[in-house]
């Protein structure tokens, strides 16, 4: 019978400078992953661990703004004119609300990576049993492409509005391989620069929708109570579908593998407790800075359409339309005059030049396209991490780029070319439903793997970080079961039937292992749950039952190794380094 026994990896001699040289490429876990190391890594200055250093600060800024774009692409836009226009103002607590949940759970992603030097993939490879990993791969592949679908459905109707009808919206999706390649000439030139090139995009999406919200001038008054007071009276079940979008909008569950891979770009020396909790200080300062200046660029466009069309008629912003002079696009409005306008990203571009003038349309839509520009790329960094975690795969940077995109690129542009631009937009609402129905198999890894204490050792959850994130899960998965129910009522074909609920029945079933498997991280391994076989055979495994993160601060060999420890299977002769 095969035995694991953990060993110590061999001292190695230091260079001149103390510093242990980093390999090329280091074997993780006893699976035998491998990784490409790090190309860049930035250096964090020394400073006085004891005072808080604006130097310092710069120095960790920049994966907290990368994984903000996640909640500003026109996903969250779509939804945000959707909350507005159907609400008014009532649901910005919900927006607020979700924000700060997602700060919860961003942070535990970013912890994940800081003290284990793992991303989230990584770690889902290393602790989970082939099928759920597999399944799990497929939802993140899911939830992927279908925000990659968002953003490159907001390029091409940026693109349309900008060219003035003239560049189509199937030309705009064809447009938007070109960011492939935008990706990699930036990467290319530095972390540094890249992460300077989104900071510029936020900024101009910030100057671009505060433009729209100080020309408006909706009354704040009302912006402040819908942000304060959690209730919606007289709110139907469309603005229940509407509430439960936003949710999903703006937790994205890819971004929280993203975030944890993105902080991998900082040199943080592991064998230091103190380095250790200082990064998590820095990363959670930026990542609260981060999601609050997207927080304001949401509130401004929830309330620009709060304003001015909330109930009206597509009549009403017609005839807005004709007052003003503004016909090049006011077609769109003089169909079924007497319904409510049913609003996207394209007519509330329009809307915003009936009101406001052509200039208001025009930054608009490059806002939006900063804004799809933006999310497309952190797409490539999501899909890279979860390809290379989930599957160990070694393509080339560029494969690896080039073949998310594709998979995005392909269905989309299929749709664009088939569709008209009413069609496309709408399908926006239905992604955003689907990024909802995936979070679940993001947010319970990042519990399980954070609340374990022989993966994080002294940084594993407390009591109120578990309570949070358990509850946030727990709402989200009951919220999830409760909408694909609802959906059987509106299936009239079998074969969608049977196909529904089959998913339903695997979704279930995840759930529950991912749950138990939390339930197992948060446990003691000797208490009653972990003496179960049923448990140590189907959802711990070896993988888990065996693994454990060994980390003394004050070891010589810590401090060589940077707090590695390697597991020998005396059968295989594989070894897992972490």
């Amino acid at each position: 019978m095969s035995t694991v026994q953990y060993m110590p990896l061999p001292m190695m001699e230091l260079p001149e400078d103390g510093r242990a040289e980093k390999p090329s490429r280091i074997s993780d876990e006893s699976t035998g992953l491998t990784s490409p190391a790090q190309d860049e890594k930035v250096i964090i200055p020394e400073a006085d661990c004891n005072k808080f250093s604006f130097h310092k600060l710069w120095a960790f800024t920049g994966p907290g703004f990368l994984m903000s774009i996640a909640y500003l692409d026109p996903g969250n836009i779509q939804s945000d004119l959707k909350s507005g226009t159907t609400a008014k103002y009532k649901l910005l607590w919900v927006l607020m609300w979700s924000t700060v949940l997602g700060l919860v759970m961003q942070r535990l992603s970013a912890r994940l990576g800081v003290v284990t030097g793992l991303h989230l993939a990584e770690m889902c490879y290393r602790q989970y049993r082939l099928l759920p990993r597999v399944f799990l791969w497929l939802m993140m592949e899911v939830a992927i492409i279908g925000s990659d679908m968002q953003e490159v459905i907001g390029t091409a109707i940026a693109l349309y509005l900008l060219s003035n009808t003239k560049i189509q919206l199937w030309m705009g999706v064809l447009i938007t391989v070109v960011d492939t390649f935008t990706f990699l000439l930036l990467d290319k030139y530095g972390l540094r620069k890249l992460e300077l090139f989104f900071g510029i995009l936020i900024t101009i999406m910030a100057v671009a929708f505060g433009y729209e919200f100080f020309v408006a001038q909706p009354d704040a008054i009302e912006v402040v109570k819908g942000m304060t007071i959690p209730w919606c009276s007289s709110c139907d079940s469309e603005t229940l579908g509407v509430a439960i979008g936003i949710v999903g909008a703006v937790i994205m569950p890819h971004n929280l593998y993203l975030h944890s891979g993105l902080v991998k770009s900082r040199h943080i020396d592991r064998s230091k407790q103190e380095k250790v909790k200082e990064a998590n200080f820095y990363f959670f300062i930026e990542a609260c800075v981060a999601l609050l200046v997207s927080f304001i660029i949401n509130v401004f466009v929830v309330s620009v359409f709060a304003h001015g069309m909330y109930k009206k008629t597509n009549h009403d912003v017609f005839e807005v339309c004709q007052e003003n002079n503004f016909t090049d696009h006011s077609d769109i409005f003089n169909k079924n005059p007497n319904g409510t306008v049913d609003v996207d990203i394209y007519n509330s571009g329009v809307f915003l030049g009936c009101q406001f003038g052509a200039a208001a349309m025009y930054i608009w839509a490059v806002g939006i396209l900063a804004a799809g520009q933006s999310s497309t790329m952190t797409g490539c960094y999501a899909g890279q991490f979860a390809m290379e975690g989930f599957l160990n795969l070694q393509w080339s940077r560029w494969k690896r780029v080039l073949f998310t995109r594709l998979v995005a690129i392909a269905p989309t542009f299929y749709v664009a070319f088939f569709s008209r631009i009413d069609e496309l937009s709408s399908l926006n609402d239905r992604l955003n439903d689907i990024m909802s129905l995936q979070l679940p198999f993001a947010t319970l890894p990042v519990i399980a793997f954070t609340s374990n204490p022989n993966i994080m050792g002294v940084f594993a959850n407390g009591l109120g970080n578990r309570l949070v994130s358990c509850l946030l899960s727990a709402v989200v998965i009951i919220i999830n079961i409760s909408y694909v129910i609802t959906s059987f009522k509106d299936i009239n074909i079998w074969w969608q039937w049977v196909l529904l609920s089959v998913y339903m029945v695997l979704y279930v079933c995840m759930c529950f292992y991912l749950i138990v498997h939390t339930a197992c991280s948060m446990a003691s391994p000797d208490g009653f749950i972990g003496r179960q076989s049923f448990i140590k055979k189907y959802i711990l495994g070896q993988s888990v039952a065996e693994f454990h993160l060994e980390r003394d601060y004050e070891s010589p060999l810590s401090r060589v190794t940077g707090s590695r420890y390697c597991l020998k299977d005396e059968d295989t002769n594989s070894t897992c380094r972490i």
